[in-house]
């Protein structure tokens, strides 16, 4: 025992401030469990979650709870509504994978711990600048509220055995799907998918797409909104069903895509479709292609709430989350797919190599192939525009 103390009384004494600190973190955090709030709708996002809990106990002594979700909302709500009972400590929710409009409830009502981002040993590996994907969230600026984890990025996907020539703009599509009508569809507008969607389109269609960084106004959502309704309305009548119905959520859409009902599909996860084809949930034919005017892209998050009971654990998770191995895991068609957050010119030779050796698919998109990426509108413009294509296209 007092070889023990003598032994971390030397750590303090000698190592960095920087070390010491993450040290007191490690030993703060031993015996902790957190309750990781995600959403839930993935397998393999799943899979990679208990992964991770399993990784962090045997080094750390860290256990990880997968608190699965429908909507991250439900986590926010919980949160909300513990501060309005008073527990402003012991909180439910360790951490949450968040994004967007969540993110900036949450940062807007003081519902955040942190910024802590920058206490993370491995955030050494990331780009932090200001105009980095790392450091922005739906436009609004992290300032080390939120630490990064994976790589989002919206693309088609579609059947090569019955679409030769993919079309690669909005109008095009149109085009498309007027010569083969009923042969596309979108997931429901109120899912984040069809969401998507709707934004992807609204940002090639906009007159001005930089108004779309700035909080929307009703004049401006007016005028940025108006050629996206012109081409949707002709759109509508060629979807599958007429557009009178819609596939819940991707999975619903992507078997519509496998049982051959429709041509062509779409994912926020590039490497969904290779994934897809490996399960058998897709055929081997398939391929994904983007808009040839770049893709909305973002990066997931997690974030730690303001009350959480096991915050130290939590920072070891998000910190655990960066370490090039398990982004190299993570990136693995085979495991999960998902691209890094990493910036590539702070990994050392091993490090790169890691990553050079991922396995590849004739559907898995390269780097170069996924073209240039578009920032996301500002929340607003999607709390706006889903609700009025409900109101326009719902009865």
């Amino acid at each position: 025992m007092r070889r023990t103390i003598l032994a971390a009384l030397g750590l303090a004494l000698f190592a960095t401030p920087a070390l010491a600190d993450w040290q007191t973190t490690l030993a703060a955090a031993r015996g902790q469990t957190v309750y990781w709030n995600a959403w839930g709708g993935d397998a393999r996002t799943n899979a990679f979650i208990d992964w991770v809990g399993q990784q962090t106990e045997k080094r750390y002594g860290v256990k990880v709870v997968d608190v699965k979700l429908s909507d991250t909302a439900q986590a926010v709500t919980r949160v909300i509504s513990e501060k309005a009972a008073g527990q402003n400590s012991g909180g439910s929710v360790d951490l949450i994978w968040i994004n967007g409009p969540n993110f900036l409830s949450m940062k807007d009502k003081g519902l955040l711990y942190g910024p802590f981002v920058k206490d993370l040993p491995n955030s050494k590996f990331l780009d932090l600048s200001s105009t980095s994907p790392n450091s922005r969230d739906f436009t609004v600026p992290v300032d080390g509220y939120e630490s990064p984890w994976r790589l989002a990025k919206f693309v088609f996907t579609y059947d090569s055995a019955r679409v030769a020539d993919p079309p690669r703009t909005m109008q095009a599509l149109l085009d498309w799907a007027k010569a083969h009508p009923g042969r596309f569809t979108h997931p429901d507008v109120s899912n984040f998918m069809g969401a998507t969607f709707l934004k992807q389109a609204l940002i090639d269609l906009a007159p001005d797409p930089y108004v779309l960084q700035q909080p929307a106004t009703d004049a401006t959502f007016a005028k940025e909104t108006a050629p996206l309704w012109k081409w949707y309305d002709a759109l509508r009548p060629n979807l599958w069903h007429h557009g009178e119905s819609f596939p819940a959520n991707q999975s619903v859409q992507n078997q519509l895509l496998n049982d051959g009902e429709i041509d062509m599909s779409m994912s926020f996860d590039p490497a969904s479709a290779a994934a897809g084809i490996q399960q058998g949930l897709l055929p081997k034919s398939v391929r994904v292609f983007v808009p040839e005017g770049g893709s909305i892209g973002n990066v997931s998050f997690v974030a730690i709430p303001y009350n959480a009971a096991h915050k130290a654990g939590a920072e070891v998770v998000a910190n655990f989350l960066l370490d090039p191995t398990v982004q190299a895991r993570q990136q693995n068609i085979d495991v999960l797919g998902s691209y890094s957050v990493l910036d590539p010119a702070r990994l050392d030779a091993a490090e790169k190599a890691a990553f050079a050796a991922l396995p590849t698919a004739p559907a898995l998109p390269t780097g170069a192939e996924l073209g240039s990426t578009e920032l996301e509108p500002h929340p607003s413009w999607m709390t706006r525009l889903t609700a009025a294509w409900a109101k326009r296209y719902t009865k």
